[in-house]
């Protein structure tokens, strides 16, 4: 049956052809989504997300609302999907910081038919069983292990683990993937560091750290708020360049680390692919009355405005069969001109 979306699609494919802008989305005005996050206020890395979902709203023409859980509480986070479940969202978006403590409150989502997109932490058979249509991130251990084993390459056999965020069953992964590239046994008990995300606490036990552990060859950071911290300590302890030195994610203080030679990579998970595609992925979702996510990924693949900011961002999602993987991928000195522009922004 040729059904309303056959036509969109059809009218869209036809502007495409002549060179026009196809119409975004065939959003109702007032259409409102919602990103629900682990993140604290003070965690910076989610401005990124922030601006992506705010443009996807633009490009889509709907209004979406950002939740995160104010001091990385989870059970504040499941508190705010409970109230995304009531307020009846078009589309609710959410990351999988814990699949324990979201699985009921995302039930309630899933139980009144809203639309889940699940992104950033978490896995594609967590997202699966949370009943979403897709999940749009990166698989944290093989990151980790791709961290690891470029580091095992340097020679490295030991490391120390700052971990901002312990809370997160993401940070264990990541470290245990970079523990396991360079075949390091127990690193729970002699590799890893909880800082917390007060940069001077994170500075102070990670300089302990080095002091008692002298011959640690490799810091692998969690984040901005890991790393910042930790580039003063490897430069105060006139470490940079004797010690391997890398990171999850983006910042204008990670970017200057790498030019610098004190950070020798890092890791880019392309959040703003996480935050863009979880509420674009939603919105087509409800329009085109699909959880089809081949059909999803065709529809986003097809879109004019998104791929415009792909281009001018310089993103590139890897697309599967049932979702996205938006990383990892390596900044380094030999392409870090490429990203620096949109650091901490759009990258």
């Amino acid at each position: 049956m040729r059904s309303k979306l056959f036509h969109a699609s059809l009218a869209a494919a036809l502007a495409l052809g002549l060179g026009l802008a196809a119409p975004a989305s065939q959003a109702a005005p007032g259409d409102r989504y919602v990103l629900v996050t682990h993140a604290a206020d003070s965690d910076s890395w989610w401005n990124t997300i922030k601006n992506s979902i705010k443009q996807a709203g633009e490009d889509f023409g709907v209004d979406v609302d950002y939740r995160g859980s104010g001091n990385g509480d989870l059970s504040e986070m499941a508190r705010q999907l409970e109230s995304a479940a009531a307020r009846n969202y078009k589309g609710v978006s959410f990351d999988i910081a814990s699949y324990a403590v979201l699985k009921a409150p995302a039930a309630k989502v899933a139980a009144k038919g809203i639309p889940i997109v699940t992104i950033n932490s978490g896995t594609p058979d967590e997202s699966k069983k949370l009943g979403a249509i897709m999940h749009v991130g990166q698989g944290e251990y093989d990151a980790g292990k791709a961290a690891g084993e470029r580091a095992k390459a340097a020679g490295v056999t030991s490391f120390v683990c700052v971990n901002h965020y312990a809370t997160n069953n993401a940070s264990f992964e990541r470290c245990q993937g970079f523990a396991d590239a360079i075949g390091l046994k127990d690193w729970r008990k002699t590799s890893m560091i909880d800082t917390g995300m007060d940069p001077t606490v994170v500075a102070s036990k990670l300089s302990a750290y080095l002091r008692s552990n002298p011959k640690t060859q490799a810091i692998l950071a969690l984040g901005p708020n890991a790393a910042e911290p930790s580039i003063k300590v490897v430069q105060d302890m006139h470490l940079v360049g004797k010690i391997n030195f890398g990171t999850f994610d983006l910042s204008p203080a990670i970017i200057n680390g790498i030019k610098s030679g004190t950070i020798q990579y890092a890791i880019d998970q392309q959040p703003y692919l996480q935050g863009y595609m979880g509420i674009a992925a939603l919105v087509i979702a409800h329009d085109q009355n699909t959880k089809d996510p081949a059909k999803i990924i065709a529809a986003l693949k097809a879109n004019p405005k998104f791929q415009a900011r792909l281009k001018q961002y310089d993103l590139k999602p890897i697309y599967t069969a049932t979702g996205v993987s938006s990383g990892p991928a390596f900044v380094t000195k030999d392409n870090v001109a490429t990203v620096e522009k949109y650091a901490g922004q759009y990258r």
